[in-house]
């Protein structure tokens, strides 16, 4: 009994010493709507010393990939989240003591391992000491886990017999005010001692480990696991990311549902046993991927164009022979490089200046078409994170060797998906070069909430009358779709051939500079 009582005075004091020298960092608001990203790598290490504004953790949200200053100096005491952990915002990443303050508060928590083992409670002095850590947190909703003694944070509040011995904040301050050797028998031997099923107090399994993130559990559930089952190798038992792969790969899917169905009550008998037979052979060649970050927050985007916008898709092909004619001439006069894209872009940037009505958004809110006075130019990209779609800005305003550098310096980026916030927003129109994989065309999805998009499809030769003669010639494929709320057909065919003209005859773009 003293032991345990003792147990729990530690825990408090430990925490209650963390609380006043050691200040969170939390995920910052990370705007454009967004609420969430994933954890890439951490730049530090528990134990570090680091000074204001030092980089310490790289996260990527469905905008761009970035490096987080840390606001305070002192040494890292925690970090509460793991590589791949999904991150919120206002939630705390790590941890950060003054130097020379924290270390009371890591005596206090080393101490409680020792005194588990004196008092011989074994694992369920372990499980009381999370409940009483949860209970003194005042169930903070933190995901994910530190790489050092585990805090307790997690998403929800387990529903531990601690729970009903009053507030947390009442709790807390009794065992502040109350020495550790008289303090109440409460959270913590009650959740130790009380019978597995009541009416008052959900049933409480035995031999269940910790499971702070929701994406692990998740995981397990999509695999046909139970998380809180399975055997935790993350401090202090908590169940990983990597323990549920690992499960998933040994083929344990089987005995742990069967495990959960037997302890539900459920008389399922040989049918349930079958079910999960099969479920585990198909787990075995099925490969299950969450959609997160990025990859959800396309498919949120591309789902919402379909359903939203009425587009109308119109093509032509093209005769390129003269525009690839022009890029060996403009080479070799100028001694520089200029790629088909970026003389295509050109192109383009006339056309939107001369059919304004195409470089337009629409606000669904307010019922308008608000034509853009300015051309920020997209660049549908396929990179390492997924499809993106950075943005030149001003391209109205840049001559073309000027257009042609930040072309290039877009597609540069691409290889490596590291665009910022700025480079991803604010786009007008969007030009989709897919001819790079080898297609000839396609029915391309409006990127909201712009009005239009033109897709370039590959090079190709193909037989072509020219003067009434048959000969061979460089064709391509351009596929235009536009927004039926913003205009008619009359406009977007206008553009379409004013860019094909371009293509066939770029001295015909003359005039227009």
């Amino acid at each position: 009994m003293s032991a345990e009582t003792s147990v729990s005075g530690a825990a408090d004091t430990g925490n209650s010493a963390r609380t006043t020298s050691a200040r969170d960092f939390i995920l910052p608001d990370l705007g454009e709507g967004l609420t969430e990203a994933e954890l890439i790598s951490w730049l530090v290490n528990v134990g570090d010393e680091v000074h204001v504004d030092q980089m310490v953790v790289e996260v990527e949200s469905a905008k761009s990939v970035v490096e987080l200053p840390c606001p305070f100096a002192g040494r890292i005491e925690a970090l509460h989240a793991a590589a791949g952990d999904t991150v919120s915002a206002g939630q705390a990443l790590l941890s950060v003591a003054e130097v020379g303050a924290g270390s009371s508060a890591n005596t206090d928590s080393s101490a409680r391992p020792s005194a588990d083992v004196d008092s011989g409670a074994g694992p369920v002095s372990s499980e009381a000491s999370v409940s009483a850590a949860e209970t003194d947190s005042g169930g903070a909703n933190l995901i994910g886990y530190g790489t050092s003694e585990p805090k307790a944070r997690s998403t929800k509040q387990r529903s531990f017999g601690a729970k009903t011995s009053g507030s947390p904040d009442a709790h807390s301050a009794s065992a502040a005010a109350t020495p550790p050797a008289s303090a109440p028998e409460a959270p913590v031997h009650t959740a130790a001692e009380a019978p597995a099923h009541t009416a008052a107090e959900p049933a409480v399994e035995p031999m269940t480990s910790p499971v702070s993130s929701p994406i692990v559990r998740k995981l397990a559930k999509d695999n046909g696991l139970s998380a809180k089952h399975l055997q935790g190798t993350g401090p202090g038992g908590i169940v990983t990311r990597a323990d549920v792969l690992k499960a998933i790969e040994s083929g344990t899917t089987a005995p742990v549902a069967n495990h959960a169905a037997l302890a539900s009550g459920d008389h399922v008998g040989t049918t349930a046993s079958a079910s999960v037979d099969h479920s585990g052979e198909s787990a075995d060649r099925d490969t299950r991927t969450p959609i997160t970050g990025l990859r959800k927050v396309v498919s949120e985007r591309l789902t919402r164009s379909r359903q939203e916008i009425p587009e109308a898709t119109i093509w032509l092909d093209v005769d390129a022979t003269e525009l690839l004619n022009t890029k060996r001439t403009l080479e070799a006069r100028t001694g520089e490089k200029y790629s088909l894209l970026s003389l295509v872009s050109r192109f383009v940037v006339a056309g939107l200046k001369k059919f304004p009505i195409i470089n337009s958004s629409i606000d669904t809110e307010a019922n308008e078409i608000v034509t853009h006075g300015d051309i920020n130019l997209g660049l549908a990209a396929q990179t390492p994170r997924g499809l993106m779609v950075p943005v030149v800005h001003g391209a109205d305003e840049m001559s073309l060797r000027r257009l042609r550098d930040s072309v290039s310096e877009t597609v540069v980026k691409a290889s490596t998906g590291k665009f910022n916030t700025a480079e991803l927003t604010g786009g007008t129109f969007t030009l989709n070069n897919y001819g790079v994989f080898g297609v000839d065309g396609s029915a391309p999805i409006i990127n909201l909430p712009e009005v239009a998009m033109l897709g370039l499809g590959r090079i190709k030769e193909r037989p072509w009358v020219v003067d009434g003669e048959l000969t061979v010639r460089k064709v391509m494929y351009l596929s235009f779709v536009f927004d039926h709320r913003a205009c008619d057909g009359a406009e977007p065919s206008q553009f379409l051939t004013f860019v094909a003209d371009c293509i066939e005859n770029p001295i015909s773009l003359l005039p227009e500079l």
